[in-house]
């Protein structure tokens, strides 16, 4: 199985997510706050507390954190769309 450290798992997320800027810490032992945001503005796009994450997580936890945070996103989206159309 493929594990991989907090700091590593963050950079996999980062590529993931380009071009939007991606930052993470943890909040506790056992959960991340996550933030997207515009990389010209800095304006936050997205911003997620809570999600449960481990110091050394396996590809699959990293792969579960960004289907969560898409998830968000997905759902988020929507409402960016009801609001410039007004």
């Amino acid at each position: 199985m493929n594990k991989m450290t907090f700091p590593n798992a963050c950079q996999v997320m980062r590529w993931h997510f380009h071009p939007l800027g991606f930052e993470a810490s943890m909040d506790a032992p056992r959960s991340m706050i996550v933030r997207l945001f515009d990389r010209e503005s800095g304006e936050t796009v997205l911003a997620i507390a809570g999600i449960p994450c481990s110091a050394v997580m396996a590809a699959s936890d990293v792969e579960r954190i960004i289907e969560a945070v898409e998830d968000e996103m997905a759902a988020f989206i929507p409402s960016l769309a009801l609001r410039t159309a007004v």
